[in-house]
């Protein structure tokens, strides 16, 4: 199967020190650090990265799932809210959120919902991030 990679590099101590990261693809590269991960600095954060990536997988496995079934949607959009929370002495992502909309003709409501849950419990990326609660609020438009 295929294989995807990512880089990072940081330089400095975690304060005051920054950072690149890059995907393999070539499609983005980009600076992060402290500020842009904990505050409102410019850049990137691995958490954002994250969110990116559980959107897009979720978007995908919904399309597959609704098309599967007989209704082909016209858009699907997804936002994935990513919570990052001091837990003791470190940090960790307790929860993601992800809200999505969808434009799919002919389909009902429970179809939707639950097509909605099944990509959401079935996407790769849902899948690595198993001991993060993800919810799901999902939306027919």
């Amino acid at each position: 199967m295929v294989a995807r990679t990512a880089e990072a590099e940081w330089r400095g101590d975690l304060r005051g020190g920054n950072g690149q990261v890059s995907l393999g693809s070539g499609a983005y590269s980009g600076p992060y650090s402290f500020r842009s991960r904990f505050e409102s600095g410019d850049g990137t954060n691995p958490e954002e990265l994250i969110g990116a990536a559980h959107a897009g997988c979720f978007s995908m496995a919904l399309a597959a799932g609704l098309s599967s079934a007989g209704h082909t949607p016209e858009r699907i959009h997804t936002v994935a809210t990513v919570h990052v929370e001091q837990q003791g002495s470190g940090f960790a992502i307790p929860r993601i959120e992800l809200k999505t909309e969808a434009k799919v003709p002919g389909i009902d409501e429970a179809t939707f919902k639950e097509q909605a849950e099944a990509a959401k419990a079935n996407c790769p990326v849902s899948k690595a991030l198993a001991g993060t609660t993800i919810e799901l609020e999902a939306k027919l438009v």
